[in-house]
């Protein structure tokens, strides 16, 4: 049977994109916005929800290839060697880009849809540095210099934890890995009574789990094997923002992709979720100190996004559902990132908030009691 052409694939993309962007603008669901619900208002129900995300994409990819229909060696996100230090330094500074621009890559989508022309600068910054780190003057230093730093996996095969975690054991541990993680997951949201009155916030988090698996689908399971322009993606929102912008000022490359069409399909959803709603709102600069903390925010958005392969979708949940090896670790880097972040903007100073914390933890020890929050 003849698979989809490259153009179906794009329109699937777009569709996605947008079925994305009306469901989480409808329900304000923001990985940021998460990350501090979390640390500082000790609030864990967007981070749940994400969470559900994951289990939705995790179980569902997994599936695909429990059945044999997808490989996720031919992915980004499974190399034979990760570079971790990169990763996590990458993922660190993305954090701390998202906490002053207030979003991620994919919230500035989203936001843009909304009417918020701070996004629409915030996005061109991002899309220009992450492509001249992805292939311009930061590529080469990135490659000899970060990237050289990795760690090759056991018997030179993927890195995803299935496979790992088998080669050393003796036995196929992607079934049983599968279960436990989605049960896990599904199980902090079903304990959580609150939720359970948020349909708005538990829809998103249904749709962006399903997004990630229509994006294998699409492009690993569907498509014509014979059509080469196509890649094998899903929902991430880094490398397609940055190729998305090249290829319209430059008009080489094809836009008909899964990844660049799913980005006018997130500001086409939100769009029409604020109008629905009658909340979109034109917005700009307040003033030069918002415009330079955007400014900031966005390059080292686009510089550690690139490092740590991907944005808090595409590594959070894309890369999570494969169980990449460098799901924790990039994960790990962006709450600490948006974490430094959060004292940036509130405290100005993060050696005083780090001798701060250190002094509590000294005085815990010293104490026998937990450090306080």
């Amino acid at each position: 049977m003849t698979g989809l052409p490259a153009a179906a694939v794009g329109a699937m993309g777009f569709l996605v994109g947008m079925a994305a962007g009306l469901s989480v603008q409808r329900a304000r669901l923001c990985s940021f916005g998460a990350v501090e619900d979390a640390l500082i208002g000790h609030d864990w129900r967007r981070m749940k929800v994400f969470g559900l995300a994951l289990a939705v994409a995790l179980t569902g990819t997994q599936l695909l290839v429990l059945l044999g229909l997808f490989e996720p060696t031919e992915t980004t996100y499974v190399p034979s060697q990760i570079a971790w230090l990169g990763a996590f330094a990458g993922a660190v500074l993305f954090g701390i880009g998202m906490a002053l621009v207030g979003t991620c890559a994919f919230g500035s989508l989203i936001r843009l849809g909304s009417g918020d022309l701070r996004s629409l600068f915030t996005l061109m910054i991002f899309g220009a540095v992450a492509y001249a780190t992805l292939r311009g003057v930061l590529a080469r230093p990135r490659i000899d210099w970060v990237e050289a730093i990795a760690v090759a996996m056991p018997g030179g095969g993927p890195s995803a934890a299935p496979d790992v975690l088998g080669r050393l054991g003796g036995f196929d541990m992607r079934l049983g890995l599968t279960l436990a993680l989605a049960a896990g997951l599904v199980w902090l949201v079903i304990r959580d009574r609150r939720l359970w009155r948020a349909p708005r916030l538990l829809t998103a988090g249904l749709v962006l789990g399903l997004g990630v698996v229509a994006g294998w689908i699409a492009t690993g399971v569907v498509v014509d094997v014979f059509d080469r322009i196509v890649r094998v993606q899903s929902l991430t929102f880094v490398s397609p923002v940055a190729r998305g912008f090249y290829g319209l000022m430059t008009g080489e490359g094809s836009l008909a992709d899964f990844g660049m069409m799913s980005v006018p399909g997130v500001a086409v959803g939100a769009a029409l979720s604020a109008l629905a709603a009658r909340e979109f709102r034109w917005e700009a600069f307040d003033d030069q100190r918002e415009m330079r903390r955007h400014l900031t925010g966005a390059v080292l958005m686009g510089f550690g996004g690139v490092l740590a392969g991907g944005c808090t979708i595409g590594q959070g949940l894309t890369a999570g559902s494969l169980m990449a090896a460098t799901w924790p670790i990039t994960v790990a880097g962006m709450i600490l990132g948006a974490r430094l972040g959060i004292v940036i903007l509130v405290e100005d100073s993060v050696l005083d908030w780090a001798r701060a914390a250190w002094t509590g933890l000294g005085a815990a020890r010293n104490s026998g009691r937990p450090p306080a929050e």
